[in-house]
């Protein structure tokens, strides 16, 4: 059985997820095994008072990349966009950011 604290592995920071904030959208990097169902019970157990409404994943894939005369890739991983309900409390760790 998976912990709840190692399905979510770290919240993204970008552009993007810190304009969903106002809205209650919030961005994780979460393991690769892991479904909405987990998610949503993760962010729940982690941040008290929230109460999850949608739960969006997406894989992504990996990338090529080239580092002078060698050439890789980027890893893969999964991206989870959570959606919490109007009258939830907001994740404080986001809110420091803004």
């Amino acid at each position: 059985m998976k912990s709840v604290a190692d399905i979510i592995v770290r919240p993204l920071i970008t552009e993007k997820s810190m304009d969903g904030i106002a809205s209650k959208v919030y961005t994780f990097e979460v393991q690769k095994d892991a479904t909405k169902a987990d998610v949503a019970l993760a962010v729940e157990t982690m941040f008290k008072k929230t109460k999850v409404v949608k739960v969006n994943i997406i894989n992504m894939k990996k990338k090529p990349k080239r580092y002078g005369i060698h050439f890789g890739y980027t890893s893969e991983w999964k991206k989870a966009v959570v959606t919490l309900s109007e009258d939830s409390t907001p994740i404080a760790f986001f809110e420091s950011m803004n």
